[in-house]
């Protein structure tokens, strides 16, 4: 795992940093936490398509699918209020956890607040404190692989529950949901050893006033004692982040508006792919189309297995082709196969009969796994790697905590909404979420920059001046500060 002697060529500020085995398996420990998010993705879809769960806690939803099948809409027997809370109140408890992310990564520490969350089963710590240690971490070379690690741990944490999902199915005695809910302290104990062997962050450090353990533990994670250039960054932007007293205040400030407004963006624009839809109710979506429920279960785990490999390809590439490139490439692939699957339940998929034969049965499980793959290796991973790489320090803990109230807010929305609008829409929810995945490609085009091999406290130099839209506000803001330097306060500079 150590990688020698390479250096990172990153421009302007190019620091000595070898890959070296502390990085690899702090990174790996703490991206763990995302098999604790992905199992509890996972595991809900499934139970809520098992007849014995459901005859527990939804009666009514077991009538129709079960006692009086045939007798409602195929694209309605799932929607029920009550079931989609089950899934959705996770996402939704989540939200009040993210006013405090902010100042307990701050005052804790980044490694603190893992422990934290696991203590909690606070899913918002985890998506909150990983991606941030993860960024800060990593050389800037391979800073987009090792934040794709907490990616590719969400998705083998849904795969996992789905097969753990297939096999408690066939359970006798009607009490495998019981399995599968329970399983789920298998992540959590996971995290828990992750937390308490990974070390803190420099940037965390130094953050809170302990600058000699900031600069021991840069040595080791760089693998050089020549580290006295990047040391001395951190510690001007440590200071730059101290005269911030109202972190969420400056949030707004003008300078920083376009971090924020890419990072609201991409939350909402991941959400509206349409994945996480898919990913909690793959298998209520496969028995809506006919499947019987053991292959619904293992539709399921194949669709789990591609997200797993397909996210493995974006750690590959995300650092050689860039981040830009996978979002466009993905956003073609996206929207071409909800196409497909639209007009193939369009034509065959009627609200009280289906001619969806073997041949078109298999190619719309061809054609989710198409759309899963390319959501896996770019809208999956970077809509959690580049606001957490982009946030200068002094805003990046009230940066990332908004990305991540914007995420469970709209992840809520969607779960608690889908069964409904499949009822509604019927097919045609596949092309409400490949018209989204147009709007989404076009704002990639225009107004997303790229980020690889950018040091993070670089960024505002070499990413955001250079951009043609949002330099103005990076050159404006810069402006007025020195007209407020000479001339006193300035109203202007606070709109």
């Amino acid at each position: 795992m150590a990688g020698g002697g390479f250096t990172n060529a990153a421009g302007g500020g190019d620091f000595e940093a070898k890959i070296t085995p502390i990085v690899i398996i702090s990174c790996i420990m703490a991206a763990t936490g995302g098999l604790m998010f992905g199992y509890d993705v996972g595991v809900s879809g499934g139970v809520t398509s098992m007849p014995p769960f459901l005859k527990k806690f939804f009666p009514e939803v077991y009538r129709k699918t079960v006692e009086e099948k045939g007798l409602d809409s195929n694209y309605c027997k799932y929607d029920n209020q009550g079931l989609q809370l089950f899934t959705s109140s996770l996402y939704l408890a989540g939200l009040t956890a993210t006013f405090f992310a902010s100042y307990t990564t701050r005052r804790l520490g980044r490694r603190l607040t893992m422990l934290i969350a696991v203590t909690n089963w606070t899913l918002t710590l985890i998506l909150y404190a990983v991606p941030v240690f993860l960024s800060e971490i990593a050389p800037s070379r391979i800073r987009g692989a090792l934040n794709i690690l907490f990616q590719l741990n969400v998705t083998i944490g849904i795969l996992f529950a789905n097969l753990v999902n297939y096999g408690t199915n066939k359970i006798k005695g009607g009490w495998g949901w019981r399995l599968s809910l329970g399983l789920a302290g298998i992540p959590a104990l996971l995290l828990t050893l992750g937390a308490t062997l990974v070390v803190d962050t420099p940037n965390s450090l130094i953050e809170r006033g302990r600058l000699e353990e900031g600069k021991a533990v840069l040595k080791k994670i760089r693998g050089t004692d020549n580290i006295e250039p990047e040391f001395l960054e951190l510690v001007e932007a440590s200071r730059v982040a101290k005269e911030v007293k109202h972190p969420f205040r400056n949030l707004l400030k003008r300078r920083n508006r376009p971090q924020l407004v890419i990072s609201i963006a991409l939350q909402i624009f991941q959400q509206f792919t349409g994945i996480n839809a898919i990913m909690f109710y793959a298998p209520v979506l496969f028995n809506t189309l006919g499947f019987e429920n053991d292959a619904s279960l293992y539709s399921a785990v194949i669709t789990g297995a591609v997200n797993v490999l397909s996210t493995i390809v974006s750690i590959y590439s995300v650092d050689k082709v860039g981040r830009r490139m996978l979002l466009l490439e993905a956003g073609v692939q996206m929207f071409l196969s909800q196409v497909v699957i639209a007009i193939i339940l369009g034509i065959k998929v009627k609200d009280h009969s289906d001619d969806l034969s073997k041949g078109f049965a298999v190619l719309v499980v061809i054609m989710v796994c198409t759309f899963v793959s390319s959501f896996a290796w770019s809208w999956g991973p970077l809509g959690w790697l580049i606001p957490s790489e982009t946030f200068p320090l002094e805003t990046r803990s009230a940066g990332q905590s908004v990305t991540v109230c914007v995420n469970l807010l709209f992840t809520f929305v969607i779960a608690q909404a889908f069964l409904s609008m499949l009822c509604h829409f019927k097919f045609g929810i596949f092309l409400f979420f490949s018209g989204w995945v147009l709007i989404m490609s076009i704002f990639v085009l225009f107004l997303v920059p790229e980020t690889k091999n950018v040091p993070i406290e670089e960024m505002t130099e070499r990413v955001w001046k250079q951009h043609w839209f949002w330099k103005r506000f990076i050159e404006d803001d810069y402006v007025t500060n020195e007209k407020v330097a000479a001339n006193g306060f300035d109203p202007a500079s606070q709109l």
